[in-house]
């Protein structure tokens, strides 16, 4: 018999945010795009900031912001341990918005003082948080 579901626990440094059985998720590794499945082989890897796609067991999705981490993936078990993670419903749009506003202006005027590193990271955090608002929309 093959399995349909896994156990999945997405914790940032302040809490738990989300516990639960799901079908699938999807996430951003350090080496690109990764799909993670029931019966999946044990994985352990740096996730990129961007977005967590939780496929839950009636099939419902959910969105899920991180800041990077780690993701752990055993057979049965998947855990995701980010630095910061925001609930999809949760993501304030006009903040998003400034920051992406912020990020592209300090990458445009660059000075000295002013990490390019840093800037591009913001910039890249300030995208994911207006994808997933805009799916969240759909």
């Amino acid at each position: 018999m093959s399995i349909k579901y896994f156990h999945l626990d997405v914790v940032s440094a302040e809490q738990k945010i989300f516990s639960g059985i799901v079908e699938k998720i999807q996430v951003t590794g350090s080496e690109g795009e990764l799909g993670i499945f029931p019966g999946h082989a044990p994985l352990l890897t740096q996730i990129k900031p961007g977005m967590i796609r939780i496929v839950n067991e009636t099939g419902k999705e959910e969105y899920i912001y991180i800041s990077g981490g780690i993701l752990e993936v055993q057979f049965h078990n998947v855990t995701v341990l980010a630095d910061t993670a925001i609930r999809g419903e949760e993501l304030d749009e006009a903040k998003a918005i400034e920051s992406q506003q912020k990020a592209k202006d300090f990458l445009k005027n660059l000075h000295h003082n002013i990490n390019y590193a840093q800037a591009s990271a913001e910039l890249a955090k300030a995208l994911a948080k207006l994808r997933i608002i805009q799916l969240m929309k759909k």
